[in-house]
């Protein structure tokens, strides 16, 4: 990889570190003053804010952008339950356990490709599996008085995630990048609200507004930094570099909310890492 290449992809990885971890320390500090719909509400409608301004100066984007409709439904639908239950393990688990525990992501697309996208179960993919449950249970030490059952809700989180990932992968065949980013927003905007108390609004405060607009900022951000990380460079080289997310999110946990380090969470999430980038460098061998 040349190096102008090399700086771009740490640059855009850094945008999207930053972006993730910014979204969950909004999560943490709007959930005292409101709940889990609404603050999604209020994230799905600042991105989709972002995303009409762009379209407005941009009117070209329009192209192509409901087709096809029945597919966005379908994805954003999984979607916006694998957000709730992320944000709502955010306000319940420390932040690292979080983080850590969603790596196990690429496992669950690992197992659902096979039989949902007919992709082959190599011996890395599965070993990637393998990998990732024995992480799992370091990081959450079942039997044991350390064990934490919201944990469980991360794992699902993931789950729904790569769920949404495979149908992601089948919207970049026919849609445009635009277009899955705004109706990510424009759909699960009402799915939001529907959980929500209409007049929850009026509860702003000057402390909410700042992580409001952050949380609405970065939803969008998070997105897009890492598509253009992938677009720079190899995705062997770029997904590792997101696993600097733990240590970082763990320091913030750390100063802001007084969470420990625990060297647990540490262990699983460095044996869930090795299988993902076993796979991952399989993979690049292959192709």
């Amino acid at each position: 990889m040349a190096r102008s290449q090399l700086g771009s992809v740490v640059f855009w990885m850094i945008g999207a570190i930053l972006s993730f971890s910014a979204t969950a320390v909004s999560v943490r500090q709007l959930a005292a003053t409101f709940n889990i719909f609404e603050i999604l509400a209020i994230r799905s409608f600042g991105g989709l804010v972002l995303m009409l301004t762009i379209l407005a100066a941009r009117p070209q984007y329009m192209h192509g952008l409901t087709y096809p409709i029945g597919l966005h439904v379908i994805r954003n639908s999984v979607h916006f339950v694998g957000q709730y239950t992320w944000a709502l393990s955010i306000t319940l688990l420390p932040l690292a356990t979080v983080f850590a525990l969603e790596f196990t992501m690429p496992g669950w697309i690992a197992l659902l490709a096979w039989p949902m996208l007919g992709e082959r179960m190599t011996l890395s993919r599965a070993g990637s599996i393998v990998l990732g449950f024995v992480g799992v249970l370091i990081i959450l030490r079942p039997g044991l008085e350390a064990f934490r059952p919201a944990a469980l809700l991360v794992l699902f989180t993931a789950f729904a995630f790569a769920l949404a990932l495979i149908a992601t992968k089948k919207l970049t065949a026919v849609a445009t990048t635009y277009s899955i980013v705004f109706w990510t927003m424009a759909l699960q905007l009402p799915m939001a609200l529907a959980g929500s108390d209409l007049l929850f609004f009026l509860r702003f405060e000057s402390m909410t507004l700042v992580p409001a607009i952050t949380i609405g900022l970065a939803g969008v951000a998070s997105q897009f930094c890492l598509a253009r990380a992938f677009q720079a460079g190899d995705a062997s080289f770029a997904i590792p570099l997101d696993f600097l997310r733990i240590p970082l999110i763990a320091l913030v946990g750390w100063m802001f909310y007084a969470e420990p380090l625990d060297i647990w969470v540490f262990a699983g999430a460095a044996v869930i890492i090795a299988g993902v980038i076993w796979n991952l460098r399989a993979e690049s061998r292959r192709s």
